[in-house]
């Protein structure tokens, strides 16, 4: 049910002989020089330093369930983010994107403007803090300049830190990642080969107005809906039942739900859509799903026979992928 994200090539690191090694994916080779995988190198050693696993990265910015569905979901959009203590001198913006060419973890443009990548593997159990540390980095980083992988400081700051509480989270997507390249005719061969790859596995994918974190995308079997759901697991699982063994669960003819999967904390329920049910088509629906749901969430009587046996049917249809 979750999308394959873009295969996006690394570009090659330089191999280290002291000081602290950069972190890469597991099966490259160690930056040391050794010869040998990350992961039976200086790997191992990360492995062993990773922070305690928080479940909840995103909790307490704006926008968490958008934060989730742009980790997980979404191939390719951007969102302008603000900072709690407002750009530094010489930036002018800085961008929350899903990936990056090369999957670089942050750039500073020529411009002195910042992007950081949110599809990236991580170095800690803290994503919240592994983006705060590419952020931080990226700010100093020379304009034209990615931002080298590496293991984020475990008293580093975090990103509830760092960005405004009360600053907008509006995310755009984008049909692909033409915004790696404001200037596409001067992008190095390298960037725009990435691009290219990028481009022909993104899958088409758009928000739902008016509704959170709900999101269409179509493949080539049938389209979904996959939306993200800010309300504790127990409890949605319950009204979720009570829709599903009362028929309410569906959005409209030929469309069901097919069940959930857990991402950073939250729950995200998942429908099978027919190849010709459009954004457009499903946005009717889905509200009219948002309006049941919150009448079944504040339902407190037990759950009847036919509703635990549609609960336990949901619990077994559930993956877990982060």
């Amino acid at each position: 049910m979750a999308k394959k994200r873009p295969q996006t090539k690394k570009p090659q690191k330089a191999q280290i002989t002291d000081g602290e090694v950069p972190v890469v994916g597991a099966r490259e080779p160690c930056p040391c020089g050794s010869g040998r995988r990350y992961k039976a190198c200086h790997g191992r050693a990360a492995a062993q330093a990773v922070t305690e696993l928080v479940h909840r990265p995103f909790e307490g910015l704006p926008g968490e369930c958008d934060w989730v569905a742009l980790r997980e979901l979404v191939p390719a959009a951007t969102v302008e983010l603000t900072l709690k203590d407002g750009l530094p001198e010489g930036v002018p913006s800085v961008t929350l994107a899903t990936v990056l060419p090369m999957a670089w973890p942050g750039l500073r443009r020529e411009d002195g403007s910042v992007l950081i990548g949110l599809q990236n593997d991580t170095s800690s159990g803290d994503l919240s803090r592994d983006l705060a540390d590419i952020l931080t980095q990226a700010l100093s980083t020379e304009p034209g300049n990615p931002v080298a992988a590496r293991r984020a400081p475990a008293d580093g700051p975090r990103l509830q830190e760092l960005l405004d509480p009360k600053g907008p989270f509006e995310p755009v997507v984008h049909e692909g990642f033409e915004f790696w390249v404001p200037d596409a005719e001067n992008a190095s061969a390298e960037v725009t080969a990435s691009l290219e790859r990028a481009n022909a596995a993104a899958i088409p994918t758009v928000k739902l107005p008016d509704l959170e974190a709900a999101y269409w995308c179509e493949t080539p079997e049938k389209n979904h809906l996959r939306w993200v759901m800010p309300h504790p697991e127990e409890k949605l699982l319950d009204a979720l039942a009570r829709l599903h063994a009362a028929g309410k669960s569906s959005l409209g003819e030929n469309t069901r739900l097919v069940g959930s999967f857990r991402a950073h904390g939250l729950m995200v329920p998942v429908w099978d859509l027919p190849t010709g049910m459009s954004a457009a088509d499903v946005e009717k629906p889905a509200a009219e799903f948002a309006e049941r749901l919150a009448a079944a969430l504040a339902d407190e009587s037990p759950l009847t026979g036919d509703e635990r046996r549609a609960r336990g049917g949901l619990t077994n249809r559930q993956v877990t992928l982060s």
